[in-house]
């Protein structure tokens, strides 16, 4: 489990910015759901990471990107952006207001 830590200073980025982030590239979206919330809809193009296993594959994650981590309101993000930060995740910003922020935008959705 992904310990909690001091959210004063995480790094966070709106939704118009993420979109931006994912028309330039070199980023990696991370959306923190579990599968089941991943599968009824995600920005396009997110690896799922559940929160509840990110501690143990966060390692996997590239270095050679900046990461940006999305959840479905922006709470679990914040947790697994600090969590980042403190591994040496340089740049790892979490996204304001998740997915229900995404989706609100009429941004589109991936769904299975």
């Amino acid at each position: 489990m992904v310990q909690s830590f001091s959210r004063r200073a995480t790094p966070e980025i709106s939704v118009e910015e993420l979109d931006e982030f994912l028309r330039d590239g070199g980023v990696r979206l991370v959306d923190v759901r579990e599968a089941w919330e991943y599968r009824r809809g995600r920005v396009p193009g997110a690896l799922n990471v559940p929160l509840s296993q990110f501690a143990r594959q966060a390692a996997d994650l590239p270095r050679d990107k900046r990461i940006l981590i999305i959840c479905e309101s922006g709470s679990r993000s914040l947790a697994a952006t600090d969590f980042l930060l403190t591994s040496g995740f340089e740049g790892a910003a979490s996204v304001r207001g998740g997915t229900d922020a995404w989706a609100r935008t009429n941004r589109p959705l991936e769904r299975e």
